[in-house]
């Protein structure tokens, strides 16, 4: 009798410890589709990032005279960081980067990125101190400058009726000819969301 007690009391005390181990081991984690395109919100997303991107790309490189260009030689640009219009917090860093990243898999362009401008004048300045061999040191004025200008907007336009709530936004990239001043090339995405709150739902 005491025996088969005592094995029951184990037998639960390793249910309780099985429980509380699982209870404790925190929320299930597993890699998602990096390129799912399933909105979970009204708000800017992963999928919204790489649409944008992915358009603004083929935009420039089929527009007819970029083309030509390109065939002949890699433009050099420089790319402005995307100006956030939104009410929201973006990170447009973000998006520049992956705008940026496609251009240059696309093997047409060369870019200029002014962000490492003053880490490059450092390094510029040690190798000018007489630390390092003259032969192979870079020399100054010799870095090229761009021939292009890459800028963009992104703005937003948020509206709500009774339950449902409906954001626009709107996405613009501009190429400007740094040595003519002329506007080259621009293109907008836009993206509609609508989300329906429930009646009987939080």
């Amino acid at each position: 009798m005491k025996r088969e007690f005592r094995r029951v009391v184990l037998a639960a005390a390793a249910m309780v410890t099985i429980a509380l181990a699982t209870g404790c081991a925190g929320p299930q984690v597993q890699y998602g589709d990096a390129k799912a395109a399933t909105p979970i919100s009204t708000g800017f997303g992963s999928s919204d990032l790489q649409m944008i991107a992915a358009s603004m790309v083929d935009s420039l490189i089929a527009f007819p005279p970029m083309a030509e260009w390109t065939a002949k030689r890699r433009p050099v640009i420089s790319v402005d960081k995307v100006k956030n219009k939104t009410m929201q917090h973006i990170d447009t860093e973000s998006i520049t980067d992956s705008i940026r990243a496609k251009l240059i898999r696309s093997g047409k362009f060369r870019f200029v990125d002014r962000t490492t401008d003053a880490q490059a004048m450092e390094e510029l300045k040690f190798q000018q101190s007489g630390l390092v061999d003259d032969k192979a040191a870079v020399e100054l004025g010799k870095q090229l400058g761009a021939e292009f200008l890459l800028t963009a907007n992104f703005t937003e336009i948020k509206q709500r009726a009774g339950s449902v709530t409906d954001v626009y936004y709107k996405f613009t990239m501009t190429l400007k000819n740094l040595k003519t001043g002329i506007l080259e090339w621009s293109d907008e995405k836009e993206i509609r969301k609508q989300s329906t709150k429930s009646l009987f739902g939080g």
